[in-house]
Formats: structure tokens, sequence, C-alpha cells
């Protein structure tokens, strides 16, 4: 299967929709009243509800519409944490964090003040519950209440990443306790209350979400009154948008960085900076094709990681030892199978007695992505093994894998996936966990020993004793055969130059914390 992307100006303006429109109206010039932030984001919101989020639009939107006690700043600066809803907050134990709510928080439709209890109700709904993000929490014990904003936070073991994977992130996002309960104990796409600095004042489904100034935030006032999201899956229409003055922010492709450096539009710039996303090659160790850990050691040894590094990365980047970040302390040093070998894929297919092997490879549709699959598509003929490419949009690919949409996930053959990673490894880690089976962990890795050692991981205090924990995870992925760690992608961005954007960790932006310049 041949996938061609061809996006031109003519191919573009057939579009439709708010893309369209957007191509329509020149930019208006910043004003002193109304200004707008305009961003454009690949793909369009799922879940609002802090428990059952994925992530991209759906991250970005409670960053403005709810709080977090603590946020990160840029990656690029250090990830350096600082406060947000909590006007104070410190440990003041190895288990234990007191806080303060910052004075003046409102819930809008009339729900009252912000208040412990709403802290106390937002973290204890996802510890032990279902949601993806229970994880973060597994070191959690309860909320104290003290007053009506101020609280204690207590741990079941010492666990320092909590300050920086719980608290200001995904969980640690605070909703309003009697809302949520008169919505039935959760929602989707309408927030019952909000509190932060934005309000979501508007959803056009697959085009635009419009966001406003909050007039009761007390906190720090945003350089913006208005954050208009715009929706375009297309990486090159998105890039094509930009240049006709459509939005201020996008990220793009990389492969377009070059052609970008070479014909910077007028008044743009570039951001390139390696990011904390990590791509990876599952095998579904699960599916009987796959069952003979010697055809998926056959699939490691095929892949041509040179090729995707240079094909569908421009060479931007390096090859991943695994899925915490390289250059960090905890960083693996290579992986067991790090030199490409036909002769031995194909040696490994006659003694597992497989021929005539055809695979289907589940892959997101971005230029990116796609170019990948097709290059592992090329490197996996040479070895007799046929790739057929089933390239799927974002909302049908993350039910793929997901056990409460059906046994689906139990089929799948190969999938390329990538997630955005987080400033601790047990972050990354967690997601191949035993636990994770039927959630994100597509590979059907089982490793009791695996989570012994996240186990051990999480609570340990020695930085060096952590990182043979990790490195020791990663080599347990790789000889499972259900892994072949790609890269962790490069972060290319275009900004107006009167911009100053915030890009946090998980690569997502932070509007609240764009800035005029």
């Amino acid at each position: 299967m041949t996938i061609h992307w061809r996006t031109d100006r003519r191919e573009l303006l057939k579009m439709g929709g708010a893309l369209a429109g957007l191509l329509a109206v020149p930019k208006m010039a910043w004003s002193a009243e109304g200004d707008t932030l305009r961003l454009r984001i690949d793909a369009d919101l799922q879940v609002l509800d802090p428990k059952g989020i994925i992530g991209g639009l759906d991250e970005i939107i409670p960053r403005c519409t709810q709080i977090s006690l603590i946020r990160l700043g840029d990656t690029r600066d250090g990830n350096q944490a600082m406060n947000w809803g909590a006007e104070e907050i410190e440990w003041t134990s190895p288990t234990t964090i007191a806080f303060t709510l910052m004075e003046g928080l409102k819930w809008t439709n009339g729900f009252g003040p912000v208040t412990a209890e709403d802290v106390k109700f937002s973290f204890e709904r996802i510890a032990g519950s279902d949601s993806a993000w229970a994880y973060q929490f597994e070191k959690f014990d309860h909320v104290e209440v003290t007053d009506a904003r101020s609280g204690i936070i207590h741990l079941k073991q010492p666990f320092k990443p909590f300050w920086v994977i719980t608290l200001p992130y995904y969980g640690g996002h605070i909703v309003c306790k009697a809302a949520v309960e008169k919505a039935g104990g959760s929602y989707t796409t309408e927030i019952p209350a909000q509190c932060g600095p934005f309000l979501m004042e508007k959803w056009e489904q697959n085009q635009k979400v419009t966001l406003v100034a909050n007039p009761d935030w007390p906190g720090p006032k945003s350089d913006f009154s208005r954050i208009e999201i715009y929706i375009v899956t297309d990486d090159q229409a998105a890039q094509l948008a930009y240049e006709a003055d459509a939005f201020d922010f996008t990220r793009l492709a990389v492969s377009a960085a070059k052609q970008v450096k070479t014909n910077m539009p007028k008044g743009a710039r570039l951001i390139e900076a390696q990011s904390t996303r990590y791509a990876w090659l599952t095998i579904n160790m699960n599916s009987p094709l796959l069952s003979d850990i010697r055809v998926r050691q056959a699939i490691q040894y095929a892949y041509d990681g040179d090729a995707v590094l240079q094909g569908a990365y421009d060479g931007l980047t390096g090859r991943a030892a695994g899925v915490v970040q390289p250059g960090t302390a905890f960083a693996r040093e290579k992986n067991h199978i790090a030199t490409r070998d036909v002769e031995k894929a194909k040696a490994l297919l006659a003694e597992a007695g497989v021929s005539n092997l055809t695979l289907k490879l589940v892959a997101l549709t971005d230029s990116t992505t796609q170019a990948i699959a097709q290059i592992i598509q090329s490197s996996l003929a040479e070895a007799g093994i046929t790739v057929e490419i089933e390239p799927t949009e974002e909302a049908a690919y993350w039910a793929l894998g997901d056990k409460t949409q059906g046994d689906t996930y139990k089929t799948l053959e190969l999938v390329l996936m990538n997630f955005a990673g987080g400033i601790d490894p047990t972050e990354n880690l967690v997601w191949f966990r035993p636990d994770q089976i039927g959630v994100y962990n597509w590979s059907f890795f089982d490793s009791k020993e695996f989570e012994d050692l996240y186990q051990q991981g999480v609570v340990e205090q020695d930085d060096a004793k952590r990182k043979a924990i990790f490195n020791r995870m990663e080599d347990l992925m790789e000889d499972s055969g259900g892994f072949v760690f790609i890269c962790f992608e490069p972060y290319i961005a275009i900004h107006d130059d009167n911009l100053q954007p915030v890009i946090l960790a998980d690569g997502h932006p932070n509007p609240t914390m764009f800035k005029k310049i």
C-alpha cells in the first residue's frame, strides 16, 4: 500500500469548513482591547473531565478553564514549577504537602468559591479508579481539609515525582465537587463549572474552540482576552494556513523544518527543540502471527532505523534506546538490537517456520507517522514480511486498544505509537505495566519483574539506583520482542515574532502563559 500526500494551495482552498473561512479573513493587528490569540491543534477534543482526558486539546483546554495547585513553565527553560491555584504550597515532610488556595477563586454557574474540599474530591475520585491517570496517585493516601482554602496532601510513601507528574498535570486539575456530582459524577465535552483564567465559550466540532477571559479570575491576567483554537489535522494544510495569516502559532511536520528555514515567512519565528515525545513500534505478542519471539525479533532486526530517522525526521533526532529521554541522568545507553541485519531477520523467520507473513500496521494519518509506516513497510519487505498500512484518524485510533470499546485490542498486530513524555522516567514507563493491557499497553507486554521494578523505582530516592532500575525495565521491554524504540521526536513549530509561546514537557502549548513581545 502506497500513500501519497499532496496538499497545495488549490487543494487547501477545497477543504472548506473552518480552514476556508480562516483563509478568507485577513489577520487583524493587536489592539488595545479584544486581543485574540489564535492557535492550531491537530485533533479535536474528546473528554474534558480530568478523570478521562486523553491528551492534546483535552489537556490544553483544562489548563485554561480549571486550575492545578502548581504549574510548570516552558520545557526549554527547564520545566520550572511555580504556584498556580495554590497561594502557598510546600512539602512539610517526605509524605505530606500543605497548600492554601489562591484567595478569590470562584466557580461559574453559581457554585461558589473553590475550596479545599474540591481539591480533596478531585484527587480522591481519580485515586484507585479506572482512570488512565490513577497511576499518578498510587502513592497518594488522602487530602486532609484544614479550613475552607487549606489542606494537607498525605502520601502513603515518599514519592518526590508527585510534585511534577501529578500536581501540574492531567489528574492534577481541580474540578468542582458540587457541579460534578450534579452532572452524575463525570462529564465529557461540557464542563459543569469552570474557575480558570479563561472560560470555554464555544465548541465547533472538528473546527474550532473559543475561549474568553474569565472576568472573575483573581490571578495574573493573560495578555489576551480571547483564545481561538483551530482544529486542522493536516500538517501541510496548517503550514499553508499559517503563511496565509490564519493563525499565530502552529506545530509543523518535522519534514517542513528545512524548507521553512530556507523560506521563512515574514514576521515569523521557528521553534526547533528536542521534545519529551517518544515514538515506538508496538508488536502485539498476543497475536497468533506474532506469538513466536523469533518472528518478533525478525521485525526488530529488519527495522531500518537510519532510514526512518533520515526519511521521516530529516536527521534532526537520533535513535532512541528506550522510552526514557536521552541526555538525561536516567537514559539507557544503547539497544540490544542496535544494528540492522536483514539476513538475521530472514534466518529467524525460517527457524520459526514462517513464510509469506502479512501483517497489518495501524498508524495515525499525520505526515510524519505515515512516512515512518511506509519506511517500515519497505524495510520489512526486504526480509519477506508484507506490511499493509491502515491509516487511522485519532479518535478511532485510540479506541482500537481500549478494552472498554470491545475486543479489537486483542487483534492488533503492529501499531505505530507516540506518547507525550514527562519529566520523571516513571511517567514514560508506567504505560507498559501489566494493568495497562487493554488501556495503553497494546503489545500485551506482561512482566512481573517489570512491575516489581516499577514499584521500586517510584519510591527509590537514589538517582544511580533509579537509573539501574529504569534501564533494566527497558531491557525487559526490548528483549520481549514487543517493541522497537524509534526516537524522541523533535519539536517543530512556527509562530509570529511578536509572540512568546510556552511549550510544556508533554509537547502541548499552554496558551494561558503566552506573552506579547
